[in-house]
């Protein structure tokens, strides 16, 4: 592909890739949000906010590039190649990327291709999903005498299977945080239980930190029917350990979290 500049402007092509956070538009950056407002053009992910976009001006040029499982996307090297090619056009470009851009996010595959063609790069934190979905689920991910350390594992790697990783983190009693597993929650309770006991407290997180956001809590015998019942699906993150029984609803504390009647004896 030939990249053109375009002449008839003297800005510096650079990208800035930005963490747009967890979902709640109000959990960005100040550094991201003053970026936005000075951006040429932003490519964002389908995971970022309607109402964080509203933010952007109307005169910055706005492209939708996410990707979502079982629907039409681009693809990691169209993403790349246009990222290059509006830097070259417009001067300085913004990808704003749900969560964090180096947390499972190809944060760092984008960046090298970038800096191949002289252009600068500088990359913007956001807050992960990772701390976000058990935070904002009323489930920490340590606890003094509970749990000293946590596990971030994908459950879809690029060859589309578990990661190897999930194995040795069962293992563990450390807390077990799974990122993209909502389809394969059956498969890594399968793993998890050869290491931890049936009993062991698993929480499920879907679309954390927005209104419509969904907990789901049990244990590792259940949490596949629960989650089940529930219609626990995408975005959603997977929290497995005995930290998970520190939540509300495990220490007594009951209706923390409106959930429908037929689940309020199993869910939050």
């Amino acid at each position: 592909m030939k990249y053109v500049k375009n002449t008839d402007f003297c800005k510096k092509p650079h990208v800035s890739l930005v963490g747009a956070g967890p979902g709640d538009p109000e959990l960005i950056s100040l550094k991201a949000y003053r970026l936005l407002q000075e951006a040429d053009v932003v490519l964002y992910d389908a995971l970022v906010a309607p109402a964080l976009l509203e933010e952007v001006p109307s005169h910055v040029h706005k492209v939708n590039v996410g990707k979502r499982c079982g629907q039409g996307s681009w693809k990691q090297s169209d993403i790349n190649s246009f990222l290059v090619d509006c830097a070259f056009r417009y001067g300085h470009v913004i990808r704003l990327k749900g969560g964090d851009p180096f947390v499972f996010g190809r944060g760092q595959e984008e960046v090298n291709f970038i800096r191949k063609f002289g252009i600068s790069v500088d990359v913007i934190p956001g807050i992960s999903s990772v701390m976000a979905a058990p935070s904002s689920g009323g489930i920490p991910l340590t606890h003094r005498g509970v749990s000293d350390s946590f596990w971030v594992v994908t459950a879809t790697t690029r060859h589309h299977k578990l990661s190897n990783d999930l194995e040795l983190a069962a293992q563990s009693s450390a807390t077990l945080v799974i990122l993209m597993g909502t389809r394969k929650l059956a498969e890594v309770v399968q793993v998890v239980s050869r290491h931890r006991k049936a009993d062991t407290p698993v929480g499920l997180v879907q679309s954390a930190t927005l209104a419509h956001q969904k907990v789901v809590l049990g244990q590792l015998d259940n949490i596949v029917q629960l989650g089940r019942e529930a219609e626990f699906g995408a975005p959603g993150i997977i929290i497995i350990g005995d930290v998970v029984a520190q939540h509300p609803y495990f220490q007594g504390v009951k209706n923390t979290v409106e959930v429908a009647p037929e689940l309020r004896t199993k869910s939050v």
